[in-house]
């Protein structure tokens, strides 16, 4: 599908999903999980740092490194991408944006009501009793990898204050899914951003819109393997995701690009 052809769809759309990961926030800076050369796993075993028994066999290295995700996270701005899709929401009736990234970009490019299916940096809990933490909004850097940091206690139970994202062998959040299933079931369009559909069960939510008769296109730098009822637009997602929206509204001359 070109450009032109989706672009006819997004303007004929009543519901539009945006479904976003990893790929979506690397051209703003923030390293990826499954990257060989530069993701964040390339020092340390998964399993040592993003398990609920890793984090209580040593929860000052598991939150130290948090910390300085958190940290680049904030130093961070929205790129095209995010920008592009909180344009999106003045040329549709309805856009649900659904993400698995853990940061805060799209709410910061204006973006409304954002479903994190894994979680957010931003939003720690105590480990044993589940209740909230409110972390400090800094700019301090942290040493990158191995920094050691003690934890905050729970002002409730004193137990240890964890990142409030979804470890490997945790489920997703029950309400955050159950919004992406109904927002995949109900929409015209689903967009899929910066995601090779391999980290399930979100992978799920793009071949549940499929089935349900919805135009499904891939916006990613690098090729993947698709059905033939899928679409693929093949660059960065700054770039494509504004010559999308540029050509679908260009008789509205969006605001922000």
């Amino acid at each position: 599908m070109t450009i032109s052809s989706l672009a006819k769809r997004l303007r004929e759309a009543q519901h539009i999903v945006v479904f976003t990961g990893a790929g979506a926030s690397a051209e703003s800076g923030i390293p990826t999980f499954r990257d060989a050369l530069t993701g964040l796993w390339e020092r340390f075993d998964p399993a040592q740092l993003a398990t609920p028994e890793a984090f209580r066999a040593d929860p000052s290295l598991c939150w130290g490194w948090y910390e300085w995700r958190r940290l680049k996270v904030i130093q961070a701005q929205p790129n095209g991408a995010h920008l592009a899709i909180a344009e999106l929401a003045n040329h549709v009736p309805k856009l649900t944006v659904v993400t698995q990234n853990v940061d805060d970009l799209h709410e910061r490019a204006g973006s409304q009501d954002v479903t994190h299916l894994h979680g957010s940096l931003h939003s720690p809990r105590c480990i044993d009793c589940g209740l909230g933490y409110a972390l400090p909004v800094t700019s301090e850097t942290l040493p990158e990898g191995g920094s050691r940091v003690e934890p905050p206690r729970c002002s409730a139970c004193r137990g240890y204050v964890r990142p409030g994202v979804v470890w490997f062998g945790e489920m997703l959040p029950e309400d955050a899914w159950s919004t992406g299933l109904a927002a995949a079931d109900d929409c015209d369009v689903f967009l899929s951003i910066g995601t090779s559909g391999i980290v399930y069960p979100a992978a799920e939510l793009p071949l549940r819109a499929l089935g349900r008769g919805a135009t499904v296109g891939h916006i990613n730098p690098v090729r993947f393997e698709i059905s033939s009822q899928e679409h693929f637009l093949q660059g960065p997602a700054s770039v494509m995701m504004q010559s999308l929206l540029r050509e679908a509204y260009r008789h509205r001359s969006p605001q922000r690009f």
